[in-house]
Parts: C-alpha cells; structure tokens; sequence
C-alpha cells in the first residue's frame, strides 16, 4: 500500500527521509550507494530537501553514486534535462564527486556496467526514484512502445508521445532488479492513474514496476490518493 501525506511539500519530506535512511544502509552495508534519480517536477522538491539539513551532513554523499532513470536528449544544460534538474535541486549543493555522476546519455552502458551487477548479470541499484504520469508511464516507458517489451537491453531509446521526444530509458529488467524503488506521486491528474496501478491495471506501464527481490514504495499526497 502506498504511504499517504498530507500535499506536496511532505511528498518530498518523506521522500528525502526515505531516501537518506537507504543511502546510508547502502553505504554501511556495501561501502557505496547506487542510486538512481528521476525526472519531472514531483521529485524536485525530494532532492532540494536532501541537500538541506540534516541530511546534507548526515548522508554519505561521497560513497553514492548517480545515475537516471531516464533521460531526454537534450543538452545537459537544457531546461528540460532531467539531469539539469537534479543538478541545481541537489548535485550542486551535495559534495558528491564529479566522477561519481553518471548522466544518461550517448551509450550509457558502460557507465552501468559500474553498478554490482545482481541476478542474471543485471545491474543491482540500491534504490530507484520514478515518478507517474497521468498516462500511466514511469521512466519514459509509455502505454503502447515497443521498449515496454524488452527483456535484454538495460536501456532503450523511445520516441515519446511528450514533448521533448527523443529519450533513453532504464527497461523494466533493470528496474524490477533493483533492492528498491520509490515512486513518488502528487496532484489530482495522479488520482486515476494511481488507482489503476494499485490495482495491476496491466495497460499502465507503471504497474509493470514489480522488483523481484526488492521493495516498491509509493509517497502519495491526499490529492492523489484514490478514492
């Protein structure tokens, strides 16, 4: 079941929270976190709180490790970056290394290559933020593509029926591998497709997010919250 709040600034207090606690088991139990950050606006929030207190000094931000889970292809100073956005809501502010950053561009698979590969050789990540749309697609996994089938690549490039179109996204091997995924989710457009994803609506990508020896928790605000 979902964990309710009250709008979105607790969406983002709670995520942060979670966040923290998961990057610092990591780290204690591993040595390193391995994260993965999402796009869009409703995450947003969750990264500017983690680079505020307590967590700029409690968290081990030089042993984590970022990644996306999926990208547009624009330039990485682009207003629509995904990277762009988690850059000045939290890279910039967090003594994480420069080479400790890994954008999802180009080819990304070497890059992935560097997180501890788990089942069947597929990269493990410690946690995966996504958020929803009101379509039903996380990532950029949309209703009706063909990267909603694929079983091999950990990346696919999709043509998105939302502007920017171009993008690469993380497939649902590598995000079903992972030891958690958080899905974070505000605003009354969520509502529906939110109640469809709850109740294994297989038409909604979202739904297909299932970690096969992980944990998936939603942070949902009251607007959002089926009814």
């Amino acid at each position: 079941m979902p964990v309710g709040v009250e709008n979105a600034a607790a969406v983002a207090e709670a995520g942060a929270a979670w966040t923290a606690e998961l990057i610092s088991n990591a780290v204690r139990a591993r040595g390193a976190c391995y994260l993965a950050l999402a796009g869009g606006e409703t995450p947003r929030g969750c990264y500017q709180r983690l680079a505020g207190d307590p967590y700029l000094l409690s968290v081990p931000w030089d042993r984590v490790h970022v990644y996306w889970s999926d990208e547009r292809q624009v330039p990485l100073d682009d207003p629509a970056s995904n990277y762009g956005m988690a850059r000045t809501a939290l890279l910039d502010r967090v003594p994480i290394p420069p080479g400790q950053v890994h954008p999802l561009i180009g080819d990304p698979t070497p890059e992935l290559r560097q997180v501890p590969a788990g089942a069947g050789g597929l990269p493990r990540f410690d946690l995966i933020h996504l958020g929803l749309g009101e379509d039903g697609h996380t990532a950029s996994l949309f209703p009706g593509d063909a990267a909603l089938e694929e079983q091999k690549a950990w990346v696919r490039a999709v043509h998105a029926v939302k502007p920017p179109p171009e993008r690469l996204t993380l497939t649902f091997p590598v995000l079903n591998a992972a030891r958690a995924v958080l899905f974070l989710v505000q605003g009354e457009g969520k509502r529906r497709p939110l109640a469809g994803v709850l109740a294994g609506d297989a038409s909604l990508p979202a739904s297909r997010v299932r970690p096969a020896d992980g944990e998936l928790r939603f942070i949902v605000d009251r607007a959002a919250w089926p009814a």
